[in-house]
């Protein structure tokens, strides 16, 4: 984790946002006292989303037309694992 100034967040801060989404943690400080974190965003994706699929399926008694769906489920959310969801 990285220790900055806020003025020098404020001056660098698109090569502050590129270490942000690159892994970086940083504690901005303002006279010396931490008034704020800055964290990387979580990446969502379908990691969860595919636990709890294949957690149900043929798991619990489901009709034909849900369990079909968790199993669509399953196939999205794999593939979109390790996608960002915020990319266009």
């Amino acid at each position: 984790m990285k220790e900055i100034s806020a003025t020098e967040a404020a001056r660098a801060f698109a090569r502050v946002l590129d270490e942000a989404e690159a892994g970086e943690e940083f504690v901005i400080t303002r006279k010396g006292v931490c008034v704020a974190r800055l964290l990387p965003a979580p990446r969502a994706n379908g990691r969860g989303l595919n636990k709890l699929a294949r957690k149900w399926a043929g798991n619990i008694g489901l009709d034909e037309e849900f369990e079909t769906a968790i199993e669509s489920i399953d196939r999205y959310a794999s593939a979109q694992e390790d996608s960002d969801p915020w990319e266009s």
